[in-house]
């Protein structure tokens, strides 16, 4: 039994998806990983994690036009210290995950064949976002020799 752990940090450019699901295997492949779970924490109150389809970009436009339904910019929010964007940013973290667990299968993560793990900036300018990860489970084992 392996325990590892990992800070990433990923630039966003403003409001969008940001694809980590290559980060996220190539940590696994680096630690040797084979069969477990991978933990995917983001370390922030305006941006969160999805795991959703990354073959057609117009998914996440219209899962953005969604969320921005839910928490317009326009309304008027009792927390307005940090502009029109922060609040809506912090509903919309609230409505998807800061979390995901994903299962490891011969070192990859176990996911459909459109899938991808995105990290969601729901802020208008380009962050820097700290994303904690850790893996529990076993590792490849070594040649003999």
């Amino acid at each position: 039994m392996m325990q590892a752990s990992h800070m990433l940090t990923v630039e966003t450019r403003g409001r969008g998806f940001t694809e980590i699901t290559r980060e996220l295997s190539h940590w696994l492949s680096s630690i040797a990983a084979q069969d477990g779970l991978i933990t995917v924490f983001v370390r922030h109150t305006s941006a969160s994690l999805v795991i959703q389809e990354n073959a057609d970009p117009n998914v996440q436009r219209d899962l953005m036009d969604a969320l921005e339904l839910l928490a317009p910019e326009d309304r008027d929010y009792a927390h307005a210290e940090e502009g029109p964007d922060d609040m809506p940013s912090h509903i919309k973290a609230m409505l998807t995950a800061v979390s995901l667990g994903i299962p490891v299968k011969d070192g990859k993560m176990v996911l459909g064949t459109w899938q991808g793990v995105f990290l969601i900036e729901h802020r208008t300018a380009s962050h820097r976002r700290s994303i904690a990860l850790s893996f529990v489970g076993e590792a490849a084992k070594a040649p003999n020799g």
